[in-house]
């Protein structure tokens, strides 16, 4: 499969190298964005992912964040591959994750991008909370089902947020979404009549209609923040 990047050794958190898959963006650029990926590693989906953004007039880095276990890491889909990458997001927690997208986003402030946002899905969707929490130089967040946000619930992002959730999805309990929506108007939140990774073409969960929706709700949160 060919995409539109490259990938670039980045250093992250305590001065480690880590890969990191970067695309430049087509025709007149509106800023960069950090994109995060699922647990299954920075897989061709998320690259599908970050060459759509580019198209769109981002800039786009989506750091590896699994390297220091395993570098480059690519899961497939299958129950094995799901419970190994489940295991690697587990042992690599949130050490090493302010440090990591920190340095995403300079690189993308060293490339001119005065505006730089973030994304991500699943584990990348609380990755995308975490950082919107804890990091500098973001202009806004947007984050897909991130179950990890339920234990930082409390957490205020320093800049404006959207979450989006899946009402089918087992992993994050819609009661929970609902009153968290409730709570926390300074977040907007979208709930959709679809299941855990409805963004992902590559998963028998996959919600055209959703990811579209959610899409268009993304792009536009990026250019009015």
């Amino acid at each position: 499969m060919t995409h539109k990047g490259q990938t670039i050794s980045l250093a992250g958190a305590d001065g480690t190298q880590i890969g990191a898959y970067t695309v430049e963006a087509e025709g007149p650029r509106k800023g960069g964005l950090v994109l995060i990926q699922e647990i299954f590693g920075v897989t061709d989906h998320i690259k599908d992912l970050c060459d759509g953004f580019a198209a769109d007039g981002y800039d786009v880095i989506a750091p590896s964040m699994y390297d220091r276990d395993h570098k480059n890491w690519q899961a497939d889909y299958t129950e094995e591959g799901i419970q190994q990458s489940i295991k690697l997001a587990q042992a690599t927690g949130m050490t090493y994750v302010k440090g990591d997208v920190q340095a995403a986003i300079d690189f993308l402030k060293g490339r001119g991008n005065e505006r730089v946002h973030i994304t991500g899905y699943c584990y990348g969707g609380s990755v995308t909370w975490f950082a919107a929490v804890n990091c500098g130089g973001l202009t806004s967040a947007v984050g897909y089902y991130g179950r990890l946000i339920m234990e930082m619930e409390n957490d205020k992002p320093k800049c404006p947020t959207m979450l989006h959730f899946g009402a089918e999805d087992k992993s994050i309990p819609l009661d929970w979404v609902e009153k968290f929506k409730a709570n926390r108007p300074d977040i907007t939140v979208h709930i959709y009549d679809a299941d855990h990774g409805f963004n992902s073409d590559r998963r028998q969960n996959y919600d055209a209609e959703a990811t579209k929706v959610a899409r268009e709700r993304t792009l536009e949160w990026f250019e009015k923040a």
